[in-house]
């Protein structure tokens, strides 16, 4: 099974920017579409954003479209989600998912939360 081990995650102020990064190993990270989730307290685990095995297709929640952005650099066997715009119904822990499954779109993760590898998580705190 693949490993992921996330970084990045902090305390920023409203309209602030933090930039999460999910370090693959274990398994070959490039045949493998990758995805963000968050959970805030209280809530289950939701989709925030996908990104194609190839690095072509990718899928957002509605609240983070033209905020967030999910990118991938397989030379490093990492995926990246750069958060602009923050704001403070964005605080939640931050989990980086692999579907382990190859070559795949990755467009699956948008509705369904689990049976993904997971890291550990990152928590992003925004404050108002």
């Amino acid at each position: 099974q693949v490993q992921l081990v996330e970084s990045g995650g902090g305390l920023v102020q409203a309209g602030g920017s933090v930039r999460l990064s999910c370090e693959a190993s274990g398994r070959t990270f490039s045949k493998f579409a990758m995805g963000w989730f968050h959970q805030a307290p209280g809530k289950e685990r939701e989709f925030v954003a996908a990104l194609s095995w190839s690095g072509a297709s990718t899928y957002y929640v509605d609240s983070v479209k033209g905020r967030f952005t999910i990118s991938r650099d397989n030379a490093k066997s990492t995926v990246y989600l750069q958060m602009n715009s923050l704001k403070p119904e964005d605080t939640a822990v931050y989990y980086c998912a692999a579907d382990e499954r190859p070559y795949t779109t990755g467009q699956v993760m948008s509705v369904v939360p689990v049976g993904w590898a997971w890291g550990q998580g990152t928590q992003v705190t925004v404050s108002s």
